[in-house]
This record gives C-alpha cells, sequence and structure tokens, in this order.
C-alpha cells in the first residue's frame, strides 16, 4: 500500500497537517467554482484508495486542481510524486527507468510509457468534512528535476516538513492575511518548483486560493483574473509579462505580480508597474532549495531572506539552510549585506574562461539579444571547450530580418574577439520550455538537427 516508511521517517515525532486550513476555507477555483479543504480532502482520500501499489507518482496531471489532488493522495500513501518538465516518451522512459515500480497520475487520455492511474475528483463539499490526515514531517513528498538549463536534469528530494515549512514562510513574506485571502492566478505549470510552491502547495497552509483554470495566453489571464474576487495576485515569468504587456489590454485590479524563473529587467518590471498599477515583486529561489527570497524589483538590488532561511558563506560557495532541509550549495555568488539582505552576483557556472580570459554567458547572450532584429538568443559553449584548442562558441539567434554574417559583424564591434562565435546560426524559434527557459540539451540537439545532412 504504497511505500515503506523511511528509517527517518519512523525515527522522528515531528508531524505536520495535510492541509492547514478550516474545513470551510477556499483553496481552488476549479471549473469556475470555489473548492473548499473539506471538499479537497475527501477527493485527495478518494484518489488515495484507488492509487495502484507503487514506489513512486509521476505527476502529469495538467488540470492545477487535479494535479494538487494526484500529489496529496500519494503523500497519504508513501508515495513521493516525481515532477520533471520532460513529458516526452523518451524522457518518461527514463525516468520510468531510473525508478522502476512508477506509475503515472493523468488527467487525461495520455499515451505514456509508463503505467497510468487517472485522477477522478469532483470538488463537492461533504455534509461532515472529514478529518485532517497528520504527516510526518520527514515523509519524503516529492522529487523534483532542474530544467537542464545549464546541464541534464538533476533530482532533488523535498521532505513534507519542509514544504510546509515554506508555504508558511511565503505566507509572512508576502504578508498574506486571513482576513482576506488572496487568489492566485499562476501562469506556471505545477510541475516546476516555482508553480508547486505557490499555486499547489500555498493554498494548503496560507490563506489563498488558487485558480485551477487556462491561464498560460494574454486572454486566458485576464480572463482569470476576471473570475475570482480581490485581492489578486499573478505568480509569472518575464516571459509572459512582456506577453501580456504586448497584448496591449489592461488587467483586472492586482494585490501584487510575482515573477521568478529569470531576471527580471527593471524596465519591464517599471513598464508592468505603470500599466498595471501594482508592485512588481521577484522571488529568488532554486529547484534545489525553492524559494528563498524576494523583493520589489524597482527597489534595487537587494534581496530579503525569508523566514527560517540561512546564508553561510565559505569561500567562494553559499550554503543555504531552512527548516526540514538539508543545507544545499548555491549554484550563485552572492554578497551578503546584513543577516537578512544580500546582492546576487551571478551564476557560478556563468563565467566561460577561454585563453585565459573570462566572460558571463548571460552578459553574452544580453548583448546578442540587444541587437536590433534580434528578437531572441542564446550563445551555446561547446562541450570540450577546456579540452580542445581550436573549441569556440556559436550562437543560435532568431532573426527573420537579418543574417549570419551582418549580426557576426556587429557583435565584432562589442564582444572581446577571443568570445566571438564561430558561427551564427539562424532558427525560427529557440527550444524554449514553457517558463522561458532554454535546456541546454535541447539547444544542443537542435543545432546537432541543423548540422545533420539532409
Amino acid at each position: 500500500m504504497g511505500s515503506a516508511p523511511e528509517a527517518s521517517e519512523l525515527a522522528s515525532p515531528a508531524q505536520e497537517p495535510l492541509i492547514g486550513r478550516l474545513p470551510d476555507a477556499v483553496l481552488f477555483y476549479w471549473q469556475n467554482r470555489p473548492v473548499t479543504a473539506a471538499a479537497f480532502l475527501q477527493d485527495a482520500l478518494r484518489l488515495a484508495q484507488e492509487l495502484p501499489d507503487a514506489t513512486h507518482m509521476v505527476n502529469l496531471c495538467r488540470d492545477r486542481y487535479a494535479f494538487a489532488v494526484a500529489f496529496a493522495a500519494a503523500l497519504l500513501r508513501r508515495q513521493p510524486c516525481l515532477l520533471t518538465g520532460d513529458h516526452s516518451r523518451l524522457g518518461l522512459a527514463a525516468l520510468a527507468e531510473r525508478f522502476p515500480g512508477s506509475f503515472a497520475a493523468v488527467n487525461a487520455a495520455d499515451c505514456v510509457p509508463l503505467p497510468t492511474c487517472p485522477v477522478r475528483a469532483n470538488g463537492e463539499t461533504p455534509a461532515i468534512a472529514p478529518p485532517v490526515p497528520m504527516i510526518p514531517a520527514s515523509r519524503l513528498a516529492a522529487v523534483v528535476f532542474t530544467s537542464g538549463s545549464t546541464g541534464a536534469p538533476v533530482a532533488h528530494r523535498k521532505l513534507w516538513g519542509a514544504l510546509v515549512a515554506r508555504s508558511r514562510a511565503a505566507a509572512a513574506q508576502f504578508t498574506l492575511d486571513a482576513a482576506a485571502p488572496c487568489a492566485i492566478i499562476g501562469t506556471v505549470p505545477p510541475q516546476h518548483m516555482y508553480g508547486f510552491e505557490l499555486t499547489v502547495l500555498l493554498p494548503l497552509h496560507a490563506p489563498a486560493a488558487s485558480w485551477c483554470g487556462p491561464a498560460f495566453y494574454p486572454s486566458d489571464v485576464h480572463a482569470a483574473l476576471a473570475a475570482v474576487p480581490a485581492s489578486r495576485i499573478l505568480v509569472t515569468t518575464p516571459l509572459q509579462i512582456r506577453a501580456l504587456l504586448h497584448a496591449g489590454s489592461g488587467l483586472p485590479s492586482l494585490r501584487a505580480a510575482i515573477s521568478a524563473t529569470a531576471p527580471l529587467e527593471r524596465a519591464l518590471a517599471d513598464e508592468a508597474e505603470q500599466r498595471w498599477h501594482t508592485p512588481m515583486l521577484e522571488i529568488f529561489g532554486a529547484t534545489e532549495v525553492g524559494s528563498i527570497a524576494s523583493r520589489r524589483t524597482l527597489d534595487g538590488e537587494a534581496w530579503t531572506t525569508y523566514p527560517g532561511v540561512s546564508l553561510q558563506q565559505a569561500a567562494d560557495a553559499t550554503m543555504v539552510s531552512a527548516p526540514w532541509a538539508e543545507p544545499v550549495e548555491l549554484a550563485d555568488r552572492i554578497e551578503a549585506l546584513d543577516a537578512g539582505h544580500f546582492r546576487l552576483l551571478g551564476r557560478r557556472t556563468d563565467l566561460v574562461k577561454l585563453g585565459g580570459r573570462r566572460a558571463s554567458l548571460s552578459g553574452l547572450n544580453r548583448i546578442l539579444t540587444e541587437l536590433d532584429g534580434v528578437t531572441d538568443g542564446a550563445f551555446l559553449v561547446p562541450d570540450d571547450l577546456n579540452e580542445r584548442v581550436t573549441a569556440r562558441l556559436m550562437a543560435v539567434v532568431v532573426a527573420p530580418c537579418r543574417s549570419p554574417d551582418s549580426i557576426l559583424a556587429e557583435l565584432r564591434g562589442r564582444v572581446d574577439p577571443l568570445f566571438l562565435p564561430r558561427r551564427v546560426i539562424c532558427v525560427d524559434a529557440l527550444p524554449r520550455n514553457e517558463l522561458g527557459k532554454l535546456p541546454r540539451q535541447a539547444l544542443q540537439a537542435l543545432v546537432a538537427r541543423l548540422d545533420r545532412p539532409a
């Protein structure tokens, strides 16, 4: 009946409730109606009885409410959720091989290379609310995979106690008020750590309710915001902020808009604040640790850490620790300002070294995308840059009205000659995922396809 308890789970007396809200509290807006804590719990308990015996659940549900119900049911059955952004048959087959005995939770007729279990829910409030289960804080709740933007996706374990603590910390960080619960409209998928934390976990333990209908295209976001009561918080990304601003229409009143997954440019934040009349906030985090700090972009470079989060610096590395989470080394370089504030200096893997010189990969990408006529672009660093003396960078760009030669000529006046791309490849689109991230393997695969003989 699910996986056996781990030794740490048996040894720890600490427990946290599955839901830390009153039975009549609204947790989700699904199928154009509010879903209470009691209704959600009933759906989760019912599904928990239907799940197959398995080691892990691969939660592929695209419907946010079905995803949340499946996650809760798996947690009750001690079946950690595997959360990956790679839903290709090849990626899922590799996941099934790595985690034998897994199955996929689906809410559609998906054809996937592992056993499936459909997620059924009705969202109806029962006459008598079932008692809320208590879960050991040390229970493994999820295994979350990085996006692969800097290499192969890496798995990170998440304990239930850590997820609950992070939800409570986010509620305190953003001063969520139980007297006036907020409605969250998220444009990010629940399989990503950012979407998982703010649109699935947060409503379970903080005064918030998450929208579970369409919210990807600008028209969807506008309709979603109009469908829920104030106060509203938009949880999104720089890529989708640009799309919303480009669409031209205003938005219903917002308490705040929150952005993550990529740096939010100050000019973009300024335009959004002026158009939407709301503060633009950013979250800093990573799949390895989840969300750990926030800031209002226009207030400056300083980030404020979440309650319970501590940072320790040793040499060039920074360790971050939080309740029920093992200390983790950040992939970013920071400058500590005081106990609760820091400045972000960039990713430690961002530096490209060539011929005794260094360059910032993000800086090179910024120069590339600022060229006239270039709508998107990225430098690609070859795997053997440090082994092959003749190895050089290449650039892949989306520039419908530019030629590779003209782009290279313009780069010569802006980039150190050592870091000029050996080749400039023009494509129709870069293989970005729905969060706007550019997985390195996807970019390499695109170049390989273009180089393949016809």
